[in-house]
Parts: C-alpha cells; sequence; structure tokens
C-alpha cells in the first residue's frame, strides 16, 4: 500500500508521525511523508531517513493555524494533489484539516490531534475571536469532506463535533510509543514536566507559581521560543528549564524523575504523559476529560486552575515513597495498552476499509455508466 502522509513538524505530531509510519512496516505500507511548517533540521531528516519504509517529501509551507497562512495552504495543497499523482497513493492520511477538503482521487484519513477552536475554549474559557473565523470555515469543510475523521482521544472527536459539525464517519484511535526508548532508572528526587514553555495549554506556570513551595525541584524540558522575564527569572529558583532536549536526552531525564506532572488546561491525547509513564514517573495530570479517559485510575488528577490543590498533591507525595511507587507501578502497567502495534493495526485496519469501499463505490459507478451510457449525440436545437 501507497500512503501519503503530511506533518507538521513544528510539534508533537512529528513524533506521532515517525512512531507510525515505522509501525506500519508489518502492514506492507511505504509512507510518503509531506513534511510542511519549518525547514526539517538535519536530526530529523535523518529520523525519518532511517525508517526503511519512508520516502521523504520535504517543505515549509506555513500550517493553517500559522500567522496569514493562506497562500501557504493553497500552494501546499497543488503540492499535495500533484504528490498523491505522482506516487498513486492509495490513500491520503492529512494531520491537518484543511487539505481534507481538495479532490483527491484517493480516499482520505483526516487526523484530529488538536484545534485552535477547542484550544481557545478549553485554555481561554470563551470562543476563539473572529479574526479565527476563515480558520474555522476552512477546517469545516475538510473535516465534512473527509472519508473518515480520526482523533486520539474521545473528547477530541468531540470537540471536533461541536466546533465544527459531525464528521460522516470518525473514529477514535489512541496513539503509541514505542517502550523500547523509555526505561525506570534510579529515582533523584524532582518533578518533572515537558512541553512548550509558550504554549498556556501545558500551564506550566501553574508550576512555575508553586516551585519554591516544593521540596524538591521542578525540572521543565520544553522550548523556549520567546523567554520572557518571568522564565528568566525562575532560573535562579526551585524551577529548572532544561531547554529543548533531544528524544534520547529527555528519555533520560524520565527515567531519573519521580514524578511527571502535567497540570494541563488542554492535551487531546498526551505523548509526554505515556512516555514518562513507560519510564517509572507517578503522574500528577490536570483534571480534564481527554487526560482522565485516557489514564483513568492510573494517575493523580487535580484541578489545573487550583495552585492550592496542585501544591498539595505534589507535596504529599514527594512526602509518600509508597504512594509514588504504586502510582509509578500503575501508570507503567496502564500505559503498556498505548503501543505503536496497536495505534499501526487500527490504522491499517481503517486504510483497507476505506480502500474496499473507494473501490467499490468506483466499481459501482463504471457499471452504472455503463449500463446507462451518456447520450453522446447533440440533438438539432
Amino acid at each position: 500500500m501507497k500512503l501519503l502522509m503530511s506533518t507538521d513538524c513544528v510539534g508533537g505530531v512529528w513524533t506521532y508521525a515517525l512512531e507510525i509510519a515505522r509501525a506500519l512496516i508489518p502492514h506492507d505500507v511505504t509512507v510518503h511523508l509531506a513534511t510542511m511548517g519549518a525547514p526539517l533540521s538535519p536530526d530529523q531528516r535523518q529520523a525519518a531517513r532511517a525508517i526503511p519504509n519512508v520516502r521523504l517529501h520535504e517543505s515549509a509551507y506555513r500550517l493553517e493555524w500559522m500567522n496569514d497562512p493562506w497562500d501557504d495552504v493553497r500552494r501546499s495543497g497543488e503540492w499535495l494533489l500533484a504528490l498523491e499523482h505522482e506516487i498513486g497513493a492509495d490513500v491520503v492520511h492529512l494531520n491537518g484539516y484543511t487539505h481534507g477538503a481538495l479532490p483527491f482521487r484517493a480516499p482520505v484519513v483526516v487526523v484530529a490531534h488538536s484545534c485552535v477552536m477547542s484550544w481557545w475554549d478549553a485554555v481561554k474559557r470563551e470562543p476563539a475571536p473572529a479574526t479565527w473565523d476563515r480558520y474555522r470555515r476552512a477546517v469545516a469543510r475538510g473535516v465534512h469532506a473527509a472519508d473518515v475523521v480520526v482523533a486520539p482521544s474521545r473528547a477530541m472527536l468531540d470537540a471536533v463535533a461541536t466546533h465544527y459539525g459531525p464528521p460522516r464517519n470518525a473514529r477514535v484511535i489512541a496513539n503509541g510509543r514505542d517502550a523500547s526508548l523509555y526505561r525506570r532508572g534510579h529515582k533523584d528526587g524532582f518533578v518533572l514536566t515537558a512541553g512548550r514553555i509558550w504554549d498556556e495549554a501545558k500551564n506550566i506556570a501553574a508550576l512555575e507559581r508553586i516551585a519554591d513551595d516544593l521540596a524538591w525541584p521542578v525540572c521543565v524540558a520544553g522550548d523556549e521560543v520567546s523567554p520572557d522575564a518571568h522564565m528568566a527569572a525562575a532560573r535562579d529558583r526551585k524551577l529548572l528549564p532544561l531547554g529543548k532536549l533531544s528524544e534520547q536526552a529527555l528519555a533520560g531525564w524520565y527515567a531519573r524523575a519521580d514524578i511527571y506532572c502535567l497540570p494541563a488546561l488542554y492535551e487531546p491525547f498526551g505523548l509526554s504523559v505515556l512516555e514518562a509513564a513507560l519510564s517509572g514517573c507517578a503522574l500528577v495530570l490536570g483534571d480534564i476529560p481527554s487526560l482522565r479517559e485516557v489514564w483513568g485510575d492510573a494517575a493523580t488528577f487535580v484541578d489545573p486552575r487550583d495552585p492550592d490543590a496542585l501544591r498539595a498533591q505534589l507535596a504529599a507525595l514527594i512526602a509518600s515513597p509508597e504512594q509514588r511507587t504504586r502510582l509509578a507501578r500503575r501508570a507503567a502497567h496502564h500505559a503498556q495498552r498505548y503501543t505503536p502495534r496497536a495505534m499501526a493495526d487500527a490504522y491499517a485496519a481503517a486504510y483497507q476499509q476505506l480502500i474496499r469501499r473507494h473501490r467499490g463505490i468506483a466499481a459501482a459507478s463504471f457499471t452504472a455508466m455503463t449500463a446507462n451510457p451518456p447520450n453522446m449525440i447533440a440533438t438539432p436545437g
């Protein structure tokens, strides 16, 4: 099978794309990976080319959620249509929304990793402003045109239906992560969090507010795109920014951390949480529907807007090694369900179902046309 997959190389979608591509090898799927959002780094390029079934197609077109993207969105759409024709794709897998409305010949899967409307609703607790109306309309067109919309959690799928209208065909396929990349190491008595520091959804500011009150330091792994004064000042306190880390380096920090804390306001799945669980960390997470759905009783949940509750929960875990051990074991066991194999099996089944349906529709159309050929002879007026 030939799969054309678009991917954002800016955030966690890149990790997801490589993970699923690798896991699709046993299904005999060749993944033509079309990159957008920014130029690939040498490390990213090397990682993609190391996967034997990946064929890399690079671009730096702006993504639909970026500033003034629409000329780039149009041009990247033309590029994707040309790629589909060139490679003879059997399925088009889009890790974005707006291109779902393009006239692809192959069936189209749109994956809902996150979106601006649901982000704004969860983080700002108000509708997105009118400046996002064009984005809203474009996303809705892509969602409704797709042959199937996939989300990593029921909560995210519900958010898509709420903000853009129900897709005609939808399913939940949880993300997965290769457990062999992670291990439990000697725990060194600190709290870890990871994510883009500038993203309000991660709510790392909540940890900053309470860091000085904890007996352990709080380490923050993430990209400080525009570090501001309060984050710079944090370097002299117990909140310790580690900067942007490689996958291997971050795995080392997970291995040593006792507690992984993500007091998120918005997180449709949370790959970093899965990585931490696979590394033997006890989990303290924001009490939001998606994280409750994914982690159930394998984590401790706190109101992400209540710093006192967050402080109390972290202090209690720091003081109780027995409770940390129980939580860590529960999280590690729970994490075993989120495997690349399970993810790839579910996607491969969806692809095959779409291909069969697509071929059935094409065959039915051909039969109908041959049974009732159109009158090609012009009649005199």
